[in-house]
């Protein structure tokens, strides 16, 4: 009997662009909340009569509760025994009323406290992103949703550094994060409205009880997992890196002013944002021509990776324009990476595992947004100069296409069941 290949859909539905549009704002805001405390850092420092170091534990302490609840697998154990639409509605609550709540606090604790709670809210979001597109969104469609996603993640930083900067300065720290928060919130109204729906958006123990969610210790004896997390975690230490030491780079070793520091600065994160998403949209053509997950997304996260270590003569070159010519094509190739990354791991964990593996690997890769900024700010501590900082950057960018093209293996679905759990 010859089997005839279901066709392939050419483009999304209505409901899926709506969807995905909102969870793409989500991601701008998730990012734009994040940041927000690195723009008004010195006010606050100031009006509250911080200390150098207290100021250091308010700019960490989101990591603690975003990276511990996703590494410790209980945003992933939410979102996939729960209805995911509904529990990322609860984390887009916490987080952007952490926010608004922020701008009243008057002192040192109350904001490292609503830091903490801010980041148990995000924890959320990527978990429930993975799994509302496992199950809702066909292979063929996914690089393109993950790449508006992975854009809008960029797009938040690079317009709240300079808008936060803009309107902090006009209206004062508090006015901000009060308006930021208050405003957000207003996200959760269409969402309430356009959320995806149905048994496949909630809990697999409810509706297939046959063939339930794989337990945390299940995905974690999985080696693909591993090397997707140890790709990732050297990914993200290319993305913090830059996003948190680029800025004193262009001021301190560049000379640039404030102004060109804001507008480079800005220009490099909107740069990985348009070409993820122009990448994301090349793979799906791609894979809806015939060929395999594996061969796609493996090439745009190697060749991605592997290309982003033009960052390493940007520290070299002393002509300006040719050092950021060559840094925002670094950034370019990062853009390729980031658009499939999250790919696949969708294809790799399958609509049962997706929210859970999602949580366990994006929770150890966060640790290097605590490891990046520490080293880089101890080699130039120590070096008086930035160069050795970009070489690991370097460095660690090319272990990560390794383990992303030679440690993951074959990208297919990984096969569940009850034996293993």
């Amino acid at each position: 009997m010859t089997v005839v290949p279901a066709p392939v859909r050419a483009a999304m539905s209505r409901s899926e662009w709506r969807i995905l549009a909102l969870l793409v704002l989500s991601g701008f805001l998730n990012y734009f909340d994040r940041s927000n405390l690195s723009a008004g850092a010195t006010n606050i420092q100031r009006d509250l009569g911080l200390t150098n170091y207290q100021l250091g534990q308010l700019l960490s302490a989101f990591f603690w509760t975003y990276a511990a609840c996703q590494v410790l697998g209980v945003s992933g154990w939410l979102v996939d025994r729960f209805n995911v639409s509904w529990i990322l509605a609860i984390g887009f609550f916490l987080w952007s009323g952490a926010t608004a709540i922020t701008g009243t606090a008057g002192a040192f604790t109350t904001v490292f406290a609503l830091r903490l709670v801010l980041g148990v809210g995000e924890s959320i979001a990527y978990p429930s992103y993975s799994r509302i597109f496992a199950n809702h969104y066909p292979e063929h469609h996914r690089g393109l949703a993950n790449a508006l996603i992975d854009a809008g993640t960029k797009s938040g930083p690079a317009l709240g550094t300079l808008l936060g900067g803009l309107l902090i300065a006009q209206y004062g720290w508090r006015v901000f994060f009060v308006a930021l928060g208050t405003v957000s919130l207003a996200w959760l109204v269409p969402w309430f409205q356009w959320m995806p729906r149905g048994a496949a958006t909630a809990a697999h123990r409810e509706h297939d009880p046959a063939h339930p969610s794989p337990s945390v210790f299940a995905v974690m004896r999985r080696r693909p997992l591993l090397f997707t997390a140890l790709g990732l975690f050297c990914a993200n230490y290319f993305w913090y890196f830059l996003l948190t030491w680029l800025p004193p780079y262009l001021e301190k070793e560049r000379h640039f002013s404030k102004a060109n520091m804001a507008y480079i600065g800005s220009l490099a994160y909107l740069v990985i944002a348009a070409v993820s998403v122009t990448s994301g949209r090349l793979s799906d053509i791609w894979i809806s021509r015939g060929h395999t997950p594996n061969r796609v997304r493996k090439s745009f996260a190697g060749w991605g990776l592997t290309l982003a270590t033009l960052i390493l003569p940007v520290a070299v070159v002393r002509n300006d324009t040719a050092a950021m010519a060559l840094l925002m094509l670094s950034c370019a190739c990062y853009g390729m990476f980031s658009s499939n990354i999250y790919a696949i791991t969708q294809t790799l964990a399958g609509p049962r595992a997706a929210g859970q593996w999602t949580s366990l690997q994006n929770g150890f890769a966060n640790l290097a947004g605590v490891a990046a900024p520490w080293f880089t700010g101890w080699v130039v501590q120590r070096t008086g100069e930035f160069y050795l900082a970009f070489v690991v950057a370097a460095a660690v960018s090319v272990c990560g296409a390794a383990c992303y093209v030679f440690g993951i293996g074959v990208i297919r679905p990984v096969v569940w069941d009850r034996a293993v759990q």
